[in-house]
């Protein structure tokens, strides 16, 4: 048996994996954000959460939905202020089981406040909500100054 000379005795080699400590940071960083915004912990059921968003412009009107399953139209309330929309609610724990018997719970229970900045002004005052399986959809109408206008070009 040769002993190799450029390795003492007994050392053993490894193989370098330089993205390994990455994976391991990016691993953490899930974890810190599925504990801070509204992943239930799998001891808790009541937590803040975030519905999820979407938000859309046609020619006259900006559009924002949001999901909302599980609540009712009078567990949401919708408000506007200046250029700002914000959607609050609950979806509240309501089963009679003890938390300890469940194998999965992975829907988020408790309040939310959602904020969207709206990207342009809009007419607060014409406003329209409306509710129906689960989605919630908002329609703004958009300021009569931002809404383009069709210019006509004269011939000289």
């Amino acid at each position: 048996m040769a002993i190799d000379r450029w390795r003492p005795f007994g050392a053993s080699l490894s193989r370098w994996e330089p993205f390994r400590d990455l994976t391991d940071i990016q691993q953490e960083m899930n974890r810190l954000f599925d504990d801070s915004f509204g992943r239930p912990a799998a001891s808790t059921a009541e937590r803040m959460w975030l519905p999820l968003c979407e938000m859309y412009e046609t020619k006259d009107d900006l559009n924002v939905t949001f999901e909302l399953p599980g609540l009712r139209e009078k567990d949401v309330n919708v408000s506007i202020t200046g250029d700002v929309l914000m959607v609050k609610g609950e979806r509240k724990w309501e089963k009679e089981l003890e938390e300890e018997s469940y194998h999965r719970l992975e829907r988020a229970y408790g309040k939310f406040e959602r904020t969207v900045p709206l990207p342009l002004p809009v007419q607060a005052d014409k406003v329209k909500a409306t509710y129906r399986d689960g989605v919630l959809e908002i329609k703004l109408p958009k300021a009569e100054e931002v809404k383009s206008k069709h210019i006509k070009i004269d011939i000289l």
